[in-house]
């Protein structure tokens, strides 16, 4: 399994918006600046959280994005499975009735397993989580 440029960027575009909360609608230009993402990059991924209620969206001259949510409250995999459309390392481990082996394949309850073990592990990080350990190796990095 492979992560997206797509889904990389979108994790870290709510990173940022996270990290910001507190100051109200965030601009896409902020972010793609302080992320070293273009712009219309970002501008391709705000739709499928437009979509799916994630973000907040203000228009004109004090627009911007925000989280609708608490950062605690959005997991890695939610954001990485919207952006990916499914974190199945092979495709019959997502559907097994489509593959002619099913029935037969040795190796399915690994894939369904690894699957499973990928989903719980993102699902089991927040953005919260997150911020919190970049804080914390913020203080521990200082120099003398």
């Amino acid at each position: 399994m492979k992560i997206s440029t797509k889904g990389r960027y979108a994790l870290r575009m709510l990173i940022d918006l996270a990290e910001h909360q507190n100051t109200g609608f965030v601009p896409l230009k902020d972010i793609a600046e302080r992320q070293n993402i273009s712009k219309k990059y970002l501008e391709q991924i705000i739709p499928l959280f437009n979509r799916s209620d994630m973000l907040l969206t203000n228009r004109g001259a004090q627009g911007g994005y925000m989280l609708a949510r608490q950062p605690a409250q959005y997991t890695v995999g939610e954001i990485l499975r919207l952006t990916e459309g499914t974190l199945v390392p092979v495709a019959c481990a997502q559907s097994p009735a489509q593959c002619d082996r099913s029935a037969d394949c040795a190796t399915l309850p690994v894939w369904q397993g690894l699957s499973r073990v990928i989903n719980q592990y993102l699902d089991g990080i927040t953005l919260q989580d997150i911020l919190d350990q970049h804080r914390a190796r913020a203080i521990d990095d200082y120099v003398i």
